[in-house]
């Protein structure tokens, strides 16, 4: 059962008139999380200066990574720390500009699937002498 379901009257029409619609005319809420305080960016970043990889990937995969840790955490020694932050939705451009270039070809493929990969990106990925990695280029053109 739905939570709406538990909801009154006015609450549903409070909701209604404070939000969007699903294709099925469900109302959504408007309601977006608060800025990260600077309690959780400090977590983020004791996260990346770990030396265990395992807890780095966590802050590459964190919403909430400021731009300069997903920047140091893309040079990462290791591959899977790198394959998270192409996997972040919020990498800037900048850093999956950096991590077309990664020696591992996983981090090459997320580059190529990332929601906000130019097309210049994906032309260069396209030519890429992995197989796997010219294959998630084809998907995601099919995509755009």
């Amino acid at each position: 059962m739905s939570c709406l379901g538990f909801l009154t009257e006015q609450q549903r029409a409070a909701l209604a008139a404070s939000s969007s619609t699903d294709a099925a005319g469900v109302p959504l809420s408007a309601f977006t999380s608060p800025p990260a305080s600077d309690g959780k960016t400090a977590r983020v970043r004791a996260l990346a200066a770990s030396a265990d990889p395992r807890i780095r990937e966590s802050a590459a995969l964190s919403y909430r990574a400021p731009d300069d840790v997903l920047v140091e955490l893309a040079g990462d020694a290791d591959a899977a720390v790198r394959r998270c932050v192409a996997r972040n939705e919020r990498t800037p451009v900048a850093v999956l500009h950096r991590l077309v270039d990664d020696p591992d070809p996983f981090v090459r493929g997320w580059v190529a699937a990332h929601p906000a990969v130019p097309s210049h990106v994906l032309d260069r990925l396209g030519a890429d002498p992995d197989a796997a990695v010219r294959a998630v280029v084809t998907w995601a053109r099919g995509w755009a």
